[in-house]
């Protein structure tokens, strides 16, 4: 027995493939971005406590390089009695001066949900990637926050913002685009 088809046959069979392949594509790509918005479990750390977990994400997360004094050129040897206590050097760009907050003192006074609430809610200055932050699920910022909790307080607030206009009286990091000579 044979089966024959026509030319039609093919390119409809060709086009059906096709749609099905690019239907199961936009599928997982729209799974993806559902579960970073949605109330459905993401990923988590596992840890010996929740403290350790929030350790681990402190330093995987980025959060040691701008708000641990001496992180980068200790490559990461900073004990943790001296973490996340903010640096007096700022960010400055298009949006003025920023500073690196001293995290510790941030969970002062704060219950686990009032802290994750204004971490959620806040829209702070550039380079912190807040976008970053907000799509953190709920038990990764608990485990933060355990472990800042767990640090205790040290030092001193960071220095308040400096609008575009004026000139920091700390060192600062230019975050400003530079053109190559002879390209506008």
């Amino acid at each position: 027995m044979s089966v024959r088809t026509t030319g039609f046959e093919v390119k409809t069979l060709m086009l059906v493939l096709v749609i099905g392949l690019v239907m199961i594509t936009l599928a997982g790509c729209t799974s993806a971005s559902a579960r970073a918005s949605s109330d459905e479990p993401a990923p988590f750390v596992a840890a010996t406590s929740q403290a350790a977990a929030g350790e681990y994400l402190t330093i995987v997360g980025g959060c040691n390089d701008c708000h641990t004094p001496g992180w980068s050129e200790s490559f990461g040897q900073v004990p943790s009695e001296n973490r996340l206590t903010g640096v007096e050097l700022g960010f400055r760009g298009p949006w003025g001066t920023s500073y690196p907050a001293n995290l510790r003192l941030s969970v002062q006074g704060k219950s686990n949900p009032e802290w994750i609430t204004m971490i959620r809610g806040r829209r702070g200055m550039p380079p912190m990637p807040w976008m970053n932050l907000h799509l953190m699920n709920q038990r990764d910022l608990e485990a933060i926050y355990a472990y800042l909790v767990s640090l205790g307080p040290k030092g001193e607030p960071a220095p308040a913002y400096v609008p575009p206009d004026r000139e920091p009286t700390t060192p600062y990091v230019v975050f400003e685009p530079v053109m190559p000579r002879g390209k506008s």
